[in-house]
């Protein structure tokens, strides 16, 4: 439509085409957005839900499992580069049915424990659905990668009524989520083609970082053990 207009400009139907291919430009436009409008709803629900867990926590118990919470919806450049890196079709559609990761928040906590913990008790919600689950702390990615992934299913209710929005919720330690921040930055920098040496570096650093989440665990276990007539959160 775009190229149709360019070759035509002595056509006397010029200003016609252009007219024609600008509607359709902001109608995809407005439909690109609607799109990624419902993410963002989706994303709002199930932040409030982290957000009570939260609050809950630092008002009734005595610890609270949640560190920090970042989230973020996929730009449409991004979203773009991952369309063509996967060749999905470029419809709404299918992109709806192939990238489950459009929304997503990253839960980062104390201790191992803690990950499980707040994936359970955000899973057992009546209004959430389970799709995925990626357990890369009980099986890591190769380059020592550790973290909790879950797709969880949120309805969202518009003026056009319910629709179901899959959130990726990362759940991770300190420590991990320090490693898989550096790691980022170094595949960024190589543009992902990193360094041998620069990969085994990283792999001993993840072990580093496993082996100081185990014996911090433990340490917490010692100062929190059981007490009379305590029940601990």
């Amino acid at each position: 439509m775009i190229a149709a207009s360019v070759e035509g400009m002595s056509d006397p139907l010029d200003d016609q085409q252009i007219t024609v291919s600008g509607a359709a430009l902001r109608a995809l436009r407005d439909e690109f957005q609607r799109f990624l409008m419902e993410y963002r709803f989706g994303l709002a629900e199930v932040e409030t839900k982290i957000s009570i867990l939260r609050e809950e926590f630092q008002e009734m118990h005595a610890y609270n499992p949640i560190e920090h919470v970042s989230s973020r919806v996929k730009s449409p450049d991004s979203l773009v580069d991952k369309v063509r890196r996967k060749g999905i079709e470029a419809d709404f559609d299918s992109i709806r049915s192939a990238i489950t990761d459009i929304a997503g928040i990253r839960i980062t906590c104390s201790f191992v424990d803690d990950a499980y913990r707040l994936s359970d008790l955000l899973t057992r919600q009546d209004d959430i659905t389970v799709r995925d689950v990626k357990d890369y702390i009980a099986e890591p990615k190769a380059n020592g990668y550790k973290s909790l992934h879950v797709i969880v299913e949120v309805p969202v209710y518009l003026s056009t009524g319910r629709v179901d929005v899959p959130v990726e919720v990362q759940f991770r330690t300190i420590a991990m989520d320090f490693w898989a921040s550096l790691e980022h930055k170094i595949y960024y920098k190589y543009d992902r083609l990193v360094p041998a040496e620069l990969l085994a570096e990283l792999k001993n650093a993840a072990d580093t970082a496993s082996e100081l989440d185990a014996r911090m665990e433990r340490l917490h276990r010692e100062i929190r053990g059981p007490r009379p007539g305590v029940v601990s959160l």
